[in-house]
């Protein structure tokens, strides 16, 4: 004897009876659509995340980067002149040994083609001293130092804003081309005159 399949009572919609589909009960949504908690704070950060890096490429495309800071080059040397620092960000050598065909540096870099293929106006404007007359420079490390380098007299006085003569200096007028107004103590009582009020045979103190 077969059973008898009866055919099952169906709704309007074609779903059999008692087998109501409840779409409330079903979860729609996907993780980006904004029905559900989660998808809201994933489409929120999503959409916060392409608006920054469209600012961004706005940005540099309408700017550029900003360069990137150069290498400060000053530093002072152990004599607290000014001095050329090294790549290397420690070794500080005296001005006057840039480009002087010698390498200071350990990699060189005093000795560069950029730095030195117009001497003075190729140097970083720290290092150089304009004299009183404008053709005439030196290194900063020169002014200050007791010889007239500049021939004139001015890197050793108010333009150079120098100091007085230090304890092994005698204050004069000298009488000398290499000197100005400081002639050194050893020249004192020579018996030679250095300075132009013979102040270093009779004043001034032997050293």
């Amino acid at each position: 004897m077969m059973n008898r399949i009866l055919p099952q009572p169906r709704t309007l919609d074609g779903n059999p009876v008692g087998e109501n589909k409840t779409f409330e009960s079903e979860d729609c949504c996907g993780p980006f659509s904004c029905c559900t908690r989660r998808g809201f704070w994933l489409s929120t950060w999503t959409l916060f995340l392409l608006g920054s890096l469209t600012l961004i490429i706005w940005l540099v495309s309408n700017f550029g980067l900003p360069p990137p800071s150069p290498m400060t080059r000053a530093c002072a040397t152990a004599s607290n002149q000014t001095g050329f620092l090294c790549d290397d960000r420690q070794t500080c050598i005296s001005a006057s040994l840039v480009c002087d065909r010698v390498r200071a540096c350990a990699h060189g870099e005093d000795e560069e083609e950029t730095l030195c293929r117009n001497v003075p106006h190729s140097l970083p404007s720290f290092l150089v001293f304009r004299c009183s007359d404008p053709t005439s420079w030196i290194f900063e490390d020169q002014k200050c130092d007791g010889s007239n380098d500049c021939g004139d007299c001015s890197d050793e006085g108010t333009l150079a804003r120098c100091p007085p003569c230090g304890l092994q200096w005698w204050h004069c007028s000298s009488t000398l081309y290499q000197y100005c107004n400081c002639v050194p103590r050893q020249l004192c009582r020579d018996h030679i005159q250095h300075c132009s009020d013979w102040s270093d045979e009779y004043v001034c103190p032997q050293p």
